[in-house]
């Protein structure tokens, strides 16, 4: 008669079970140690942080913060149709220009070829995922050629950047022209 034997090829797995007992415990007694005290104080992130937070430099600001010093554009921008849409967008982070109440350094003024990139950001037809209703979309070359201007031409040239509509409306009352735009 045969004696019955058991395998002894379940030693791996006991190997394996064991390592993964000593690395799991590994891993929770450096959690302890490395995690710190103020962890969960707030709920699920670390309480010190709202120290942190508070000693970064403040970078962005609002509107009414540019509008401090730059009384002129203030009417225009918000009687416009960018009325809503933060200065930091085309010039940079307050930051970088205002800091402790002095100037620091000058935010850049877009021109030309730069203003149009600027534009298209927002205003490209190219954009699928932007509705077209909440925003005028337009793609170049065709509303320049709509337009019957040259092709060249930069969006500043017939826009006023702080209220594109501004000098179209302008020239549509010297003309006497009420069309839709």
């Amino acid at each position: 008669m045969h004696k019955e034997s058991r395998s002894k090829y379940n030693a791996h797995l006991i190997k394996l079970i064991l390592a993964v007992i000593v690395v799991g415990g590994a891993g929770l007694f450096a959690r302890q140690i490395l995690t710190p005290e103020s962890m969960g104080q707030y709920g699920h992130y670390r309480g010190a942080d709202i120290v942190d937070q508070k000693n970064v430099a403040v970078r962005l600001q609002t509107n009414e913060s540019c509008f401090q010093c730059h009384k002129p554009i203030r009417k225009i921008h918000k009687a416009g149709i960018h009325g809503t849409v933060s200065c930091e967008i085309c010039h940079g982070p307050y930051g970088d220009h205002i800091q402790d109440g002095k100037k620091i350094g000058t935010l850049p003024v877009k021109r030309g070829k730069e203003i149009t990139q600027l534009c298209l950001r927002c205003h490209n037809k190219v954009i699928q995922a932007r509705p077209r209703e909440s925003i005028k979309m337009v793609g170049l070359p065709q509303h320049l050629e709509e337009k019957q201007v040259r092709l060249d031409n930069t969006c500043e040239q017939c826009h006023m950047v702080h209220d594109p509509l501004l000098w179209i409306k302008q020239a549509k009352q010297m003309m006497g022209t009420t069309e839709a735009m």
